[in-house]
């Protein structure tokens, strides 16, 4: 369980950084947009690779028994979780209706993770990432994020439909070789 905390703690405190603007501005103006860049994202998959590592090695300690057909909830919340997450990286429309697409379809993700999964380990992890997109969002809103206001090609939105939706094929498909877990 050491491992999954100390890549958690690792993960979000990098990612606390652009929550603080002050802080992100003075270690660009030392070291450089590219090479901050370069670090941020060496650290955050650093901190990955432990939360991987970590939750693969936690003892299971079960804290509630999560009924069965809330897996049926679950896998129909990923579908708009995973065009949520593409749509936060393609220009789409979606961004006029969503602020954050990417931190609402991690809140998705983690919501519907932590419904079905009652130990310890799954707790932390994905309740942890549930904490940090609702505090990531309001941090982000209290900057000044507003909603997109140009109209993108409605070409855009079929792609990330279709791009969302093959991610969520694919993580399905490919679920318990990643993570231990079948879903199919």
């Amino acid at each position: 369980m050491e491992i999954l905390i100390v890549g958690l703690s690792i993960f979000f405190l990098v990612h606390l950084l652009p929550t603080t603007p002050t802080l992100r501005s003075t270690l660009v103006g030392k070291i450089g947009e590219l090479p901050y860049k370069g670090l941020f994202s060496v650290v955050s998959l650093l901190g990955l690779l432990l939360i991987v590592l970590g939750k693969a090695e936690a003892e299971f300690v079960s804290l509630w028994q999560p009924p069965a057909m809330l897996s049926v909830l679950t896998k129909l919340m990923m579908l708009p979780a995973m065009v949520l997450l593409v749509s936060a990286y393609l220009p789409s429309n979606f961004k006029k209706h969503v602020r954050h697409p990417m931190l609402c379809g991690v809140s998705l993700w983690a919501v519907g993770h932590l419904m079905i999964n009652g130990d310890m380990a799954s707790t932390l992890l994905f309740g942890s990432f549930l904490i940090f997109a609702l505090v990531d969002m309001a941090s982000a809103n209290a900057r000044g994020a507003t909603l997109q206001t140009e109209t993108k090609p409605l070409w855009n939105d079929i792609l990330v439909l279709i791009l969302g939706g093959g991610a969520y094929a694919l993580v399905g498909i490919f679920h318990q070789t990643l993570f231990g877990v079948p879903i199919v």
